[in-house]
């Protein structure tokens, strides 16, 4: 069961990681053509926000994390 629930949550990540790779594409569109709607920049930050999070979960979880023993 053990190595079914591993890489149960290596595909989540990987998926994750997948996403938040898409999405920063996604936001150097969005940058490069300047635009000034408040409501898409809104929304680019929360789905940036919420990608960040996810990606600095996976890291943790892998010991590369922020809150990973030896770092400052």
């Amino acid at each position: 069961m053990g190595g079914y629930v591993s890489r149960l949550a290596d595909h989540i990540e990987a998926f994750q990681l997948g996403m938040a790779s898409q999405l920063l594409e996604h936001s150097r569109q969005v940058l490069d053509d300047e635009t000034e709607d408040p409501e898409e920049l809104n929304l680019l930050a929360a789905q940036l926000t919420s990608a960040l999070r996810d990606v600095l979960r996976v890291a943790t979880s892998r010991g590369h994390g922020p809150d990973a023993p030896g770092r400052p």
